[in-house]
């Protein structure tokens, strides 16, 4: 399937990507890296020059601002330490889908907000938007779905714009399906 541009106008797609929450594990999540490999191979295809990739990462502030220190003993710099430490994990997972793009030619953009991950990813859709929004699907069960919710459910519901959700294929989930 090759898409034609009309009036040289180019494909927009947000991405909505996130890091892996297991301990020590500075990288893209299972889900994330699966929904870009699917827009890949499934809707960029050898068509390059037709798109544009937008990725957005949003950072989750904990309860308290903190996330492996007790906030009893939080003094001004710990906290400015913490802001560089979390920007440059955004960083860092934002340099991995920006490397994969240029390394197969597309046109990308990447940036990192704060906030509920839901809430400010289809505000940002109607901020910028996208042709297309695309978010990986963790896979949670019923019951976790009950407590956490999902954020893919959430844009689907209320994206102003076209929303896919990519699961992952079940050998690529880990055994407890937080670990993403």
């Amino acid at each position: 399937m090759e898409i034609e541009i009309e009036g040289g106008s180019v494909t927009r797609i947000l991405m909505g990507v996130s890091e892996s929450t297991i301990k020590g594990h500075p990288h893209a999540s299972i889900s994330s890296r699966g929904a870009f490999d699917w827009t890949i191979q499934k809707i960029v295809r050898h068509n390059t020059s037709a798109f544009k990739l937008l990725f957005l990462h949003v950072q989750v502030p904990d309860e308290d601002g903190f996330d492996d220190m007790d906030s009893i003993y939080a003094s001004p710099e710990d906290f400015k330490s913490l802001m560089n430490r979390d920007r440059a994990k955004g960083l860092h997972l934002l340099e991995y889908f920006v490397t994969r793009c240029h390394e197969i030619g597309v046109s990308c953009e990447a940036w990192i907000k704060r906030g509920d991950a839901k809430e400010v990813i289809c505000h940002e859709v109607k901020r910028v938007q996208p042709d297309l929004l695309v978010v990986g699907s963790r896979g949670l069960g019923p019951f976790q779905r009950v407590f956490v919710g999902t954020v893919s459910e959430f844009c689907v519901k209320h994206a102003e714009c076209p929303v896919i959700t990519i699961k992952r294929s079940a050998d690529e989930a880990p055994q407890d399906p937080v670990d993403d």
